[in-house]
């Protein structure tokens, strides 16, 4: 077996789950592209072995429970161990909205692939991640996830009222808070990271800040050393409010 981190990016086909992947590759990790796509995948791992950079695809679907498991058999199979999870991916749906009219069907597939499908890839990674000397698990969060900043009507996000991906994201932050906690005394630290605003697809290209720029964070968490915190929710600018 490799003595090469392995790194598992979820959704990085695009956006800034690509730009994750590719910055671990920067830091010498093999990263497995994770992606519903195969051919998406496909092509960043190309475009990343032009850059000289490590990386293979991996199909996964959060909302196929036999795909996850067959990911999960797939990195058994070929690496024995997983050393980082970065849970990146995560929808909108144009159904959300305030709670009094949102689509409830919206809200419903968001938290199932949002959080539902991120607990069913953690929970099958976690044996392969136990197996690491020093595991990283980074679920990529928002500060619209924050329940203070929610109710806080100085806050910029106080009037983004998304009943579906703000509670989405909420719920991943308590993945966070009781996973760190169960996993107290063991190799694998985890965190929630928010990168910011970022100019993709999922936000229409409306952000404030590149992909390049918002998956600093994640990839620090996800590279922290044998002084790693657990159990952080995190941004840019410091801790973020639960």
């Amino acid at each position: 077996m490799t003595t090469q981190r392995i790194a598992l990016v979820t959704g990085a086909n695009k956006g800034i789950g690509r730009e994750i992947a590719r910055q671990l590759a920067q830091a010498g990790v093999f990263v497995l592209i994770g992606a519903r796509d195969p051919g998406r995948a496909n092509a960043v791992v190309d475009e990343f072995a032009r850059q000289g950079l490590q990386a293979a695809a991996l199909h996964i679907d959060l909302n196929d429970p036999a795909g996850i498991a067959a990911a999960a058999d797939t990195i058994r199979t070929r690496y024995g161990r997983l050393d980082i999870l970065v849970n990146n991916a995560g929808i909108v749906d144009a159904g959300d909205g305030p709670p009094s009219t949102a689509s409830v069907d919206g809200a419903r597939r968001i938290m199932d692939t949002n959080f539902i499908g991120t607990l069913a890839v953690t929970q099958a990674m976690l044996p392969l991640l136990r197996a690491s000397t020093a595991a990283r698990i980074v679920n990529l969060s928002s500060s619209l996830g924050s329940l203070a900043l929610n109710g806080d009507p100085a806050s910029p996000y106080y009037s983004a009222r998304l009943i579906g991906y703000n509670a989405s994201k909420a719920a991943l932050n308590m993945l966070t808070v009781q996973l760190a906690e169960e996993l107290r005394g063991t190799s694998v630290v985890v965190n929630s990271v928010s990168p910011g605003y970022v100019k993709t697809d999922l936000t229409g290209h409306n952000g404030f800040i590149t992909p390049e720029e918002g998956a600093a964070v994640p990839v620090k968490f996800a590279l922290l050393g044998e002084d790693a915190v657990s159990g952080r929710f995190v941004e840019a600018a410091g801790t973020t409010p639960w």
